[in-house]
């Protein structure tokens, strides 16, 4: 019996991964989700149609590099297929003028076990998204009997789903922060909508972001899902874009876990973690001021890694302070280039997504008491 999909976490050792490709990629256009993702003074503002070609070169010749690397460690590497994004994206509920890429597998495919589950993104220009990767599924489900292959409840993206009016040019970003710890979004709570990169797996237990993508609609149907497994709500009041847990808390191994020292875990919430033995050290500072050209993210995908087994890690190339914390931290640091793919979607984390990792469903928190994140 073949057995192609297991992963229960982001740190046991990595056998067989997914690596996105940046072809055909598109700056969508505005629409409501993505209104708030796009800080005010991004050059962004406003602007969408297909990637520059150069920039899309640049991106993949990095991914097919970092493919190779994760080949020569041992990795199974399997990559998605491009679609043609630019394009309209019509639903009896909506319509947008294209889609946007298949770089980042992370916000999109989420696995817990023997199953990888197809996310229910918040952004209409992302709503096709998952067609990239059906022919891997395709291939996953022929090969193991025991993989599950599935799609979570498709959101309808209504204007219901957004609060209207919420985007504001002038709004700063102190009010931007108050919403943010009021847990106040743009995203109602019509429907479950959550992207995968939420979603922070440790074996019994799912800490899920609470933000701009993901709602606590969201967090009640994985507790309804997932019946054995623990389902937490993390929130990060220091964030004014809260958007994917994966450039914010990060763990490493068991026990251990980088937290972004702009957006720190409340205290109420670093209760269970403490309580069961884990250390939350704030991760370095990036090498860099600004984010590439065209690149929605921060510059704190500089924490955005990807750990290969409990003593390694990759770390990308330039983030020279991150590679020095990880390699005081004991992990053996792998640097791979990777900064042209920012903007595509993500870091060296956002860039992939488990097939197979050794291990099983662990118990990494066994007390539980007084936790104040459970869902």
């Amino acid at each position: 019996m073949t057995k192609i999909v297991n992963s229960w976490n982001d740190f046991d050792p990595l056998k067989h991964v997914i690596v996105g490709r940046a072809d055909n990629s598109v700056i969508p256009p505005e629409e409501p989700a993505t209104s708030e993702k796009v800080p005010v003074d991004s050059e962004m503002r406003g602007m969408w149609g297909p990637r520059p070609t150069e920039t899309v070169e640049k991106a993949n010749a990095q991914l097919d590099n970092y493919a190779k690397v994760l080949e020569g460690l041992g990795v199974k590497v399997d990559r998605p297929t491009p679609l043609q994004w630019n394009q309209e994206i019509k639903t009896p509920d909506f319509r947008t003028e294209s889609g946007m890429t298949q770089m980042p597998p992370r916000d999109i495919l989420l696995t817990i076990g023997n199953e990888i589950m197809a996310s229910a993104n918040s952004f209409r220009c992302r709503y096709f998204e998952y067609l990239a990767y059906w022919p891997l599924m395709n291939e996953y489900f022929e090969a193991d009997p025991e993989f599950k292959w599935t799609q979570a409840p498709r959101p309808r993206l209504t204007d219901k789903s957004y609060k209207h009016n919420y985007y504001d040019e002038k709004i700063t970003l102190e009010e931007r922060l108050v919403r943010t710890a009021n847990k106040d979004f743009v995203t109602t709570e019509a429907e479950p909508m959550w992207d995968a990169a939420d979603v922070m797996r440790m074996g019994k237990d799912l800490f899920i972001q609470h933000g701009l993508t993901t709602n606590l609609k969201a967090m009640e149907w994985f507790k309804r899902y997932y019946p054995d497994l623990r389902v937490h709500s993390l929130n990060f009041p220091g964030d004014p874009y809260p958007i994917h847990i994966d450039a914010t808390f990060v763990p490493l191994r068991p026990g251990l876990i980088i937290n972004n020292p702009h957006r720190p875990l409340p205290e109420d919430q670093r209760k269970i973690f403490e309580a069961n033995d884990w250390e939350i050290v704030s991760a370095a500072t990036p090498a860099h001021d600004e984010p590439p050209a065209l690149c929605y993210s921060s510059v704190w995908l500089s924490m955005n890694c990807l750990v290969v087994d409990h003593k390694t890690v990759i770390v990308e190339e330039s983030e020279v302070y991150q590679a020095e914390q990880m390699d005081k931290l004991g992990m053996n640091v792998i640097p791979v280039p990777l900064r042209d793919a920012y903007a595509f979607g993500g870091g060296l984390h956002c860039a992939t997504a488990d097939v197979y990792r050794e291990g099983g469903c662990e118990d990494y928190f066994p007390n539980q008491a007084g936790d104040t994140t459970l869902v």
